[in-house]
């Protein structure tokens, strides 16, 4: 029995590391990987600054369900309403492409939304951001996503 968990988590394990395609240099994706983090953890403390300093100047959002935003229009869609919060949000990339100064990323999110309330809401979708590198730190220029149920 024990010989066959260890198989399982093994078995999983190298599944779960398969589902992923890095291609590029690793130094760059490792900084790719990085800023998303940053951002998850931007996006909950709701930190609007970082949030918006993580795009590009020219960058352009894609909401589900909504027009494309550009400019001050991103940093007032993440602005969250009083009485809510983002108590997690977690992206899980499938794929990342760099190509020169410019890179892709796609896969899946998820995230908890808190009300004055205290009431939970559970949300989750799929993604594709495309980055430019700019500066040296790359930032996100095309940002889409969209919800699953």
């Amino acid at each position: 029995m024990r010989a066959l968990i260890v198989f399982f988590l093994v078995g999983f394990t190298s599944f779960q590391l398969q589902s992923q395609n890095f291609i590029g240099d690793k130094n760059e994706i490792d900084i790719i990987l990085n800023n998303t983090d940053k951002f998850s953890e931007y996006v909950m403390a709701s930190d609007y600054k970082m949030i918006g300093e993580s795009y590009t100047k020219d960058a352009k959002i894609f909401p589900n369900k909504s027009e494309i935003l550009e400019g001050d229009d991103i940093v007032s869609y993440w602005t969250l309403p009083k009485g809510l919060s983002i108590t997690h949000h977690k992206i899980f990339q499938e794929e990342i492409e760099v190509i020169n100064d410019m890179a892709y990323d796609y896969g899946y999110y998820e995230g908890k939304t808190r009300n004055a309330k205290g009431e939970e809401s559970s949300w989750k979708g799929k993604y594709v951001i495309v980055w430019k590198k700019v500066d040296g730190d790359w930032k996100m220029y095309l940002d889409i996503w969209n919800g699953v149920e």
